[in-house]
């Protein structure tokens, strides 16, 4: 079996990271399991984190960063902002309901009273990222007349918000017996409401 490289045991420890999080939450996740998904000591799992508030961080940014490529494809860079608006919505209302994804918000939501550096990591690690990027699409729609004169780190927040809710509906009501929430057709809807509600009269 070939040796593994830094960056190799760096990607295990963050998915083996990923796992436990997701299977313990925050609070009982220990560094000690971590490493032992890994097969590495945890003397080894400390030269790349400092702590478990400095792997969730980590973990964080590598989760964003490994699925933002998808959010905008190569092929829609020069695309108009309705599009790139449209497919960053669709995109995230799939992403978000992955299991491998879809713990992140509800153990935030339910740890971070008694742990606030988690929520202050997914904020500056994914929320705040994510919602720049869409501030900077509507920005754009704006500049080019194809969007009224919005504010866009307002329609951002409204933007990204709908998303939210449609993926806690998803994996904590659901579960419980609510009405399920197809995501595409969740997403379609959002679309067709946030479009008309931007448009400026006529499409760019």
């Amino acid at each position: 079996m070939a040796r593994r490289t830094p960056p190799d045991r760096r990607e295990a420890i963050l998915t083996a990271a990923r796992a436990e999080f997701a299977a313990k939450g925050y609070a009982a996740t220990r560094l000690d399991d971590v490493a032992a998904r890994v097969g590495i000591s945890k003397a080894a799992l400390y030269l790349q984190f400092a702590d478990k508030a400095g792997l969730f961080c980590e973990m964080v940014e590598w989760m964003l960063e490994t699925s933002l490529p998808g959010a905008l494809p190569r092929e829609l860079a020069g695309a108009p902002p309705r599009d790139q608006l449209s497919a960053l919505v669709r995109f995230g209302a799939r992403k978000l309901v992955e299991p491998d994804v879809a713990f992140l918000p509800r153990l935030v939501i339910g740890e971070s009273g008694n742990f606030p550096e988690i929520a202050q990591a997914y904020h500056d690690r994914a929320i705040r990222r994510i919602l720049s990027l869409m501030e900077q699409i509507i920005a754009r729609g704006v500049a080019d007349g194809s969007f009224r004169p919005v504010d866009p780190h307002l329609a951002a927040r409204s933007v990204g918000g709908a998303l939210l809710l449609g993926t806690l509906w998803k994996t904590v009501f659901e579960p419980i017996g609510a009405d399920p929430v197809d995501m595409d057709a969740l997403a379609a809807a959002h679309v067709d409401v946030i479009l008309r509600g931007l448009s400026n009269g006529g499409e760019r």
